[in-house]
């Protein structure tokens, strides 16, 4: 009798998982994404391009959503860089910088395409990234540092918040 009821919630306990799917039909029947390059409200060359190319390579890579154009998408990823800084982080015993912090402050917004309906939007979604230039690492490495985080939560918040 022991064992039954063992066993019994042990089926009870792998069917519950089962249901738990990322389908096209668990993100409301959306298959395809469009990410239009971001824009970049900042004097910070170039961060909108590598932000959106990052973007669209976590997205292929994750292959939940189909990246496609924005005329065959059923959603659109859009968003702007809004603020970007760069900070001395720490310094040594006479005070020379050992590391900096690169900030990069988005807002994004994901919407089914030819329509207002929003699945999220994040005016203020914000990261950072840590460089040491005792390394020989460069501010390049801190914004890509900030720009992976930034991409995890995007993508995250995409096809695993709905």
């Amino acid at each position: 009798m022991r064992i039954a009821s063992v066993i019994l919630m042990l089926l009870l306990a792998i069917s519950g998982c089962a249901v738990y799917t990322f389908s096209s039909s668990a993100l409301g029947g959306v298959k395809t994404i469009a990410i239009p390059e971001f824009e970049n409200r900042t004097t910070q060359f170039d961060i909108d391009v590598l932000t959106t190319e990052e973007l669209n390579q976590a997205f292929v890579r994750d292959n939940t959503l189909k990246v496609m154009p924005l005329d065959q998408a059923d959603a659109v990823l859009t968003g702007a860089i809004t603020s970007y800084s760069h900070d001395p982080y720490t310094f040594d015993a006479s005070e020379q910088v050992q590391e900096y912090i690169v900030r990069i402050i988005l807002s994004v917004q994901v919407q089914r395409a030819n329509s207002d309906k929003v699945f999220w939007k994040d005016d203020n979604l914000s990261d950072y990234g840590v460089y040491s230039v005792v390394d020989g690492e460069t501010q390049d490495d801190g914004n890509r540092r900030a720009i992976q985080k930034l991409v995890d939560e995007i993508l995250n918040r995409t096809v695993r918040g709905w």
